[in-house]
């Protein structure tokens, strides 16, 4: 026998369920249901009641003596569980290997449609639910039987002493409460506090701490490890180690639980940002490296509630290619939150999280071709994300489209990410490489909450979802733009603001024609945005993210000698004056937006 097969009991409750009712528990002790149901708390009362008909407590024992470990039983299991997955299977295994099976409500019905023998919780503990089935498992029959440790004679005294047998395999996952909150129709308060679990991750908790001497499961796709495991053929070594990781596993189970039960709490009572914060996270792959094969990576999904049901990059869909790496992620991530931030069909082309082509046109094709020939050498190996779905012809372009700078070389990219395929856009697209990335994603756009890292700390801020029609764009310089210069204006304006910081665009027509990003000063960045523009910057427009600290011979002064027909920026320079003085000389029209667009 193995280690993990030790003396004791298997006890299976569905706590899990509200399906039990006092009515019928009181009915198997013969203790009236209105007596049973008036319960509050002190023993005392229901045991006298019991004495004036049975001959005091040797009800309670006659009721308890029947889950005492037969001779030949391999132990008792605890099974508690609302996701029935996988218990008949479960159930079945065990009663083959000699367990005794103890359960309540929906998981004891369950158990017996399968044909396995079970015992009611209740003739553990002699006491029977209570609160609408609040009370079931938590008694002293249940925890001492946890959370006894076999190898101190006190304990097994103690526990002898008050006729308590002993447990060694908690099964136990919890009510639904995420489903519950998360549901199309939004549950009531009183609902979803229903929905708390509180029994079942006291067993949970007390299986795992006494991991030396029981077994806990939380998972049901864990069922058939643990039957492999307690049909024998481990070293104790072996057996101590696995239920040392069930154990970790299950105050794992426990502390995501309660992150969800904190997280929605406070979105119901409070206001800001809340005084403790833990974020559920799921290993969803483990990464070849980081962003240098130096540095160990692997990437999470977000389990909170914040993130439920809002789509991108953490939940795609990954059709074909080579397994993602983690600059992967965070340049699909910056490509896919910038093409879904336009409203018209759009094509964005990202290296290294920054946008070196974008472009907006009713005939996405179009638009594809377009981001490409902004910047040809900075978009080969990049990543190419669209905010609408993939056709054949699409995918065609993609797979054939060839570099502008020598009309030869065929474009090679990491990624093509879009909110759809059609079924041939999708063959026709596999058949660029075997090595791209095709991903479908949910579309998203900047929401959100944010959160990074800094040493020792974490900083979070709302996403920066500010579109240019929530934006008022005020003209400060004499002339003033035309239509087609305001429209070119904001498609710039909404290009910055995905372009880190120090960042300026250059835009016209719905394309970018160029962007300067990262530099330590704004002059620089103005410089290169406008030699990527080349001589399409004649009548062009700028957009910077934030104000212009100087203008003469400086920012402003040199995009408006290249040509550049307006300018939009948020203002607040104490040298605005330079900024609009200079603007009215040169003839070129200048926007204030009172809004920064900053990216770190």
């Amino acid at each position: 026998m193995s280690a993990i097969a030790t003396t004791g009991r298997l006890v299976l409750t569905s706590s899990r369920s509200f399906a039990g009712r006092v009515g019928k528990t009181a009915a198997r002790l013969q203790v009236p249901a209105t007596e049973a149901a008036g319960f509050t708390g002190s023993i005392a009362p229901i045991r006298q009641q019991q004495a004036a008909r049975s001959s005091s407590r040797a009800a309670v024992a006659a009721a308890a003596a029947p889950v005492m470990a037969a001779a030949g039983s391999k132990g008792k299991a605890l099974i508690s569980v609302s996701d029935k997955t996988g218990l008949d299977v479960l159930a079945k295994g065990l009663a083959e290997l000699g367990y005794e099976i103890v359960s309540t409500g929906g998981s004891a019905t369950a158990i017996e449609a399968a044909g396995v023998p079970v015992k009611r919780v209740e003739e553990l503990t002699g006491f029977p639910e209570m609160l609408d089935g609040r009370v079931k498992t938590l008694h002293p029959g249940v925890h001492g039987g946890i959370l006894a440790r076999r190898d101190l004679p006190a304990h097994m005294s103690a526990i002898e002493q008050h006729g308590i047998a002993t447990i060694d395999l908690v099964i136990v996952n919890l009510y639904p409460f995420r489903q519950t909150v998360t549901a199309a129709t939004k549950p009531s308060y009183e609902v979803a506090v229903e929905n708390i679990d509180i029994g079942g991750p006291a067993m949970i908790r007390a299986a795992a701490k006494n991991h030396e001497h029981v077994t806990v499961v939380v998972d049901p796709s864990d069922y058939t490890q643990v039957l492999e495991a307690l049909g024998g053929g481990s070293s104790a070594e072996e057996a101590l180690a696995f239920r040392k990781r069930c154990a970790w596993k299950a105050f794992q189970h426990c502390a995501t639980y309660d992150s969800t039960v904190a997280e929605w709490l406070w979105g119901q009572v409070g206001e800001g940002p809340a005084p403790e914060m833990s974020v559920p996270m799921r290993l969803a792959q483990g990464l070849r490296y980081g962003e240098n094969p130096h540095q160990e990576a692997a990437f999470y999904t977000d389990a909170s509630l914040a993130e439920h049901g809002m789509g991108g990059v953490g939940t795609a869909v990954q059709h074909h290619g080579k397994e993602l790496s983690y600059n992967n992620y965070l340049d699909a991530d910056a490509a896919y939150s910038a093409a879904c931030d336009f409203d018209a069909p759009t094509c964005v082309i990202v290296k290294h999280t920054n946008p070196c082509g974008v472009a907006s046109r009713d005939d996405l094709l179009e638009a594809y071709r377009l981001a490409v020939i902004a910047d040809p050498i900075s978009a080969f190996g990049g990543i190419v994300a669209f905010n609408r779905p993939v056709d054949a012809d699409l995918a065609r372009e993609l797979r054939e489209f060839r570099s502008p700078t020598d009309g030869e070389t065929r474009m090679f990219y990491e990624i093509v990410i879009a909110p759809g395929y059609t079924p041939e856009g999708l063959e026709v697209l596999k058949g660029k490489s075997k090595t791209l990335r095709i991903l479908e994603a949910q579309p998203r756009a900047p929401s959100g909450r944010s959160l990074r890292q800094v040493s020792a700390g974490w900083l979070q801020q709302g996403a920066d979802s500010l579109q240019p029609s929530a934006i008022e764009f005020t003209c400060v310089s004499e002339k003033q733009p035309t239509p087609e210069q305001l429209e070119d204006l904001k498609f710039a304006w909404l290009c910055v603001k995905h372009v880190k910081s120090n960042a300026i665009t250059v835009a016209k027509d719905g394309k970018l024609l160029g962007m300067g990003s990262g530099q330590p000063n704004r002059v620089k960045s103005v410089q290169i945005a406008l030699e990527k523009a080349g001589e399409e910057v004649k009548g062009s427009v700028l957009a910077s993210d934030a104000f212009f600290p100087f203008s003469w011979n400086d920012s402003v002064e040199i995009a408006c000698q290249a040509g550049v027909g307006a300018i939009v920026h948020p203002g607040g320079s104490v040298r605005d004056q330079d900024a609009i003085d200079c603007c009215n000389k040169y003839g070129v029209v200048l926007l204030t937006t009172g809004v920064r667009h900053f990216k770190h």
